[in-house]
C-alpha cells in the first residue's frame, strides 16, 4: 500500500531499542506505573514571556519543553510520545492480564498473552543465547554453490523475516488500483539509508567505521575469532555498499513514476540472469505469478544478478549470517541485545539507556499480533461516541478543502473539477477495522520467543503474498487500532485514523470545536491534503497513477511547491545539518494545507453556531485553534536524531512544522495581532493549498 504516515519518524523501525534483560525482576507484574493522560489545550505549556509573532513554537511549547526533558530511554520526547506511552501502558494492562492461564481466556488472548509471556521470560531468553537462530546459521554454513543462493534467500525471507537483498511482497498496482500484484523493492542494507554508505562527510565516515565495528562485535558474539569477525564485517560492508550504489535516493523514490516497472518473470530473469528467480519464488512459497511483477528499481536487481554470479561464496555467507543475526539481535540474549542497542539506538539516535523490558515486549506483541490485541483494546478504550464525533469533524474539514479548491487562483476550472471529484471519492476509516485479521493459523508457544516471532512474521509475509492476483481488499487496515498515528493511502484514496490517536492532546469528546479542530482537525486536514500533494496528487479519484492536471496548472503547482522546497531547505535543526526541502516536501505541503482547511472548517462552524465562539483563559477561538495545533507538535530531540531525521525522515522537526506553517498563513498573524515583517508574518510566504 502507498501509505503516508503523518507523525512517525521514518527511521524508527531501524532504531528498535534493545534491553539489558538481566535488570528485569523475575516478577514483572509491577514494572510500570500509569502515565498521566496528556492534556488538551495545555495553558501551562505556554511560555508567555515569548512573543508569538516572533517564535510561535517557543510560545506555545516553551514551558512544556522545559518541563519535559528527554527521558533516558528515549531519543525523542514529544506530545506524540506522551500519548504513545499511555497507549502502550493501556496495551500492557491487557497483555499482562492475558498472560495468566485461565479457562476464560479467548483464543486470541491465549495467543497474545503467551507471546508476551515468552518475551518477558528473561531467564529462558538468556539461557538460549543464539541457539534460536542456529538452524538458519547452519543453512548458511552449508552454502556450497551459487545456485543455492536464490532458494536460501527465499527461505530466510519467508521464515526468518530477514531483509536479505530486497523486499518481496504485494502491493496495489499503481496504475490499476483494483488489482494486487507482486513487487520486488530495493533493500538489504543495515544502515538507515544508502547515503550513509556513499557520502563523504565526516559524520558518515564515523558512522561507517562504527557500523563495521558493530558487525564485527556481533560476529564475535557468534563465536568467531577476532580476525575472522573483522574480515566478515568488512565483507558485509563491501557487499552492502555495492547494493547502496544502485539503490535510488529517497527523494527519487517519492516519485511514483520512478518506481513503477511492471515485468514478467522472464523479463526479470533477463534483467538479472545470475539469480534463479523461479527458485526464489518457490522457496518463498509465492502463489503462481501469472501477472506482471512491479520492480521498483531495475538497476538494483541487475546488481543482485551480478552478485549471484560473481561474488565469492564466503562473502555471501558473511552477508546472510549478518542478515539473520541482525534481524533477531534485539530479542536474543543480553550480549546481542546490548550490542544492538549500542549502535542502533545509542550511536545513531543518542538514546542513553535501553527501555524497560515490559515496554519492548508490549511494542513487539503489538507489532506482531496487532489486530489480535486491538480487538480488546478498542473494547476497553474507545468510546462509541468518539467515532461519531470524528465523522463530523472529517466532514467539516473536507468541506473546508472544497471551499479552498474553489478559491484557488492558480488552478483552472478543468483541474478544479477533477480535484473535487477526487475529494468526493476519498474514503475515511475511523477507529478500528470492519473486518478483523484472522490469526487462527499462527502457532504461539509460551517458552520460545524467537520461534513465536518467526511464526508471526511468516504469517504476515505469506498473508501479503496470498493477495497477489486478487482484487484489492478495501476493508484492510495498515495499522492496528491502538496505534497513535494515521495515514493516507494514495492507491486506495483513503485516510485512516486509528482509535489510538483519538485521545488528548489530539482529540477529546469534551473539548470545544476550536481545540479539536486545532488538534485532530489539522491531522485530518494533513491526511486529506496528502491526496493533493506532490506525491498523492499524481493519483486520480480511483487511486490510479494518472495526470489529471492541465499542463498549465501542473506548472503553476510546481512553482508553488518550489517555494516550499526552498523555504524548508533553509531550516537548520542542528548546526551544519539543514533539512532536505525535497525530501520533506510532501509532508510540508500537507502541514500547510491542513492548517488552512481546518481553519476554514472552524470559521464555518462558528458562523453556523456563534455560541461555540467562547474564549478560554483569555484566548479567542482562533488563538485556541493555533495553540492546539502548535502543542500537538511540541518535542525535544537529541542532536543525533536531528541529524538522522534530516537525512532520512520526510517529516520536518516539530519546530519547523509549526513555525514554517504559521508564517505561511496570514490568518495566524491576524489572530495574534502580528505586524507584516514579523518572523511569523513575513512579507512573502508560500502557499500551495
Amino acid at each position: 500500500m502507498k501509505l503516508t504516515p503523518t507523525l512517525v519518524l521514518a527511521a524508527q523501525s531501524l532504531l528498535v531499542p534493545a534491553v539489558v534483560f538481566s535488570q528485569e525482576p523475575a516478577n514483572h507484574s509491577n514494572t510500570s506505573s500509569e502515565p498521566k493522560a496528556p492534556k488538551m489545550f495545555d495553558v501551562d505549556a505556554i511560555d508567555k514571556s515569548v512573543n508569538p509573532c516572533l517564535n510561535f513554537y517557543q510560545f506555545t511549547c516553551g514551558n512544556w519543553r522545559k518541563a519535559n526533558p528527554i527521558p533516558s530511554d528515549q531519543s525523542t520526547w514529544s506530545r506524540l510520545s506522551e500519548l504513545s506511552e499511555r497507549s502502550r501502558w493501556l496495551t500492557y494492562q491487557i497483555l499482562e492480564t492475558a498472560t495468566k492461564p485461565s479457562p476464560s481466556r479467548t483464543p486470541l488472548q491465549q495467543k497474545y498473552g503467551d507471546f508476551f509471556a515468552a518475551c518477558m521470560d528473561v531467564g529462558r531468553v538468556n539461557e538460549q543465547g543464539s541457539k534460536p537462530i542456529q538452524a538458519a546459521l547452519d543453512q548458511i554454513a552449508a552454502l556450497r554453490d551459487r545456485s543455492q543462493i536464490p532458494a536460501l534467500v527465499g527461505d530466510l525471507q519467508s521464515k526468518k523475516a530477514t531483509n536479505a537483498l530486497f523486499r518481496f511482497s504485494s502491493t496495489e498496482d499503481t496504475k490499476n488500483s483494483q488489482e494486487e500484484i507482486a513487487e520486488i523493492a530495493q533493500g538489504g542494507l543495515g544502515l538507515p539509508d544508502r547515503d550513509y554508505y556513499l557520502d563523504d562527510d565526516d559524520r558518515s565516515k564515523v558512522i561507517r567505521s562504527e557500523y563495521v565495528q558493530h558487525v564485527t562485535n556481533v560476529f564475535k558474539l557468534l563465536g568467531d575469532s577476532s580476525e575472522s569477525a573483522a574480515e566478515e564485517a568488512n565483507q558485509v560492508m563491501e557487499f552492502e555498499t555495492g547494493l547502496a550504489m544502485v539503490s535510488q535516493k529517497r527523494v527519487a523514490m517519492q516519485n511514483p513514476e520512478n518506481t513503477y516497472h511492471r515485468m514478467t518473470v522472464l523479463e526479470i530473469a533477463d534483467l538479472a540472469p545470475g539469480f534463479d528467480w523461479p527458485k526464489f519464488f518457490r522457496a518463498a512459497n509465492a502463489p503462481p505469478l501469472t501477472n506482471n511483477i512491479n520492480v521498483t528499481t531495475p538497476d538494483f536487481l541487475k546488481r543482485v544478478g551480478d552478485d549471484a554470479q560473481h561474488t565469492d561464496l564466503a562473502v555471501w555467507r558473511s552477508y546472510l549470517r549478518w542478515q539473520v543475526v541482525h534481524a533477531a539481535a534485539p530479542w536474543l540474549s543480553d550480549n546481542f541485545a546490548d550490542e544492538n542497542f549500542n549502535f542502533y539506538s545509542k550511536t545513531l539516535a543518542g538514546q542513553e539507556v535501553q527501555q524497560a523490558r515490559w515496554k519492548r515486549c508490549t511494542s513487539l506483541t503489538d507489532r506482531k499480533l496487532g489486530e489480535a490485541v486491538g480487538q480488546d483494546w478498542v473494547k476497553q478504550n474507545f468510546p462509541p461516541d468518539s467515532k461519531a464525533k470524528m465523522q463530523k469533524l472529517v466532514a467539516s474539514v473536507k468541506i473546508g478543502l472544497k471551499e479552498d479548491i474553489q478559491q484557488l487562483d492558480w488552478m483552472g476550472p478543468a483541474t478544479k473539477q477533477q480535484a473535487e471529484l477526487k475529494l468526493t471519492a476519498m474514503r475515511d476509516k475511523i477507529g478500528y477495522p470492519a473486518k478483523w485479521r484472522d490469526y487462527s493459523t499462527v502457532m504461539i508457544v509460551r517458552d520460545n520467543l524467537i520461534e513465536n516471532i518467526d511464526h508471526a512474521s511468516a504469517f504476515e509475509y505469506h498473508r501479503e503474498l496470498m493477495k497477489i492476483g486478487k482484487p484489492v481488499d478495501k476493508k484492510e487496515w495498515g495499522m492496528p487500532p491502538q496505534t497513535v498515528n494515521g495515514y493516507y493511502d494514495a492507491s486506495m484514496n483513503e485516510f485512516i485514523f486509528p482509535a489510538g490517536i483519538l485521545q488528548p492532546p489530539f482529540f477529546s469528546a469534551g473539548a470545544n470545536i476550536a481545540q479539536n479542530l486545532g488538534g485532530i482537525g489539522v491531522v485530518i486536514g494533513h491526511e486529506i491534503t496528502h491526496g493533493f500533494d506532490n506525491i498523492g496528487g499524481k493519483f486520480d479519484a480511483k487511486g490510479n497513477l494518472r495526470e489529471w492536471y492541465t499542463p498549465e496548472d501542473r506548472k503553476a503547482f510546481e512553482q508553488r511547491t518550489d517555494c516550499v522546497v526552498n523555504e524548508y531547505g533553509s531550516f537548520e535543526p542542528v548546526k551544519g545539518q539543514k533539512l532536505n526541502g525535497k525530501l520533506t516536501l510532501s509532508e510540508n505541503t500537507a502541514d500547510n494545507g491542513a492548517l488552512r482547511i481546518a481553519y476554514i472548517a472552524l470559521m464555518d462552524t462558528l458562523k453556523q453556531n456563534p455560541k461555540a465562539a467562547q474564549d478560554v483563559d483569555g484566548y479567542t477561538p482562533a488563538q485556541q485553534y493555533f495553540i492546539s495545533f502548535g502543542q500537538i507538535l511540541c518535542e525535544n530531540r537529541t542532536d543525533a536524531v536531528s541529524r538522522l531525521g534530516a537525512r532520512t525522515d520526510p517529516h520536518s522537526p516539530g519546530e519547523f512544522r509549526v513555525n514554517g506553517v504559521v508564517q505561511n498563513f496570514d490568518a495566524f498573524g491576524k489572530a495574534f495581532g502580528c505586524k507584516v515583517g514579523d518572523p511569523m508574518m513575513p512579507k512573502n510566504s508560500c502557499r500551495v493549498w
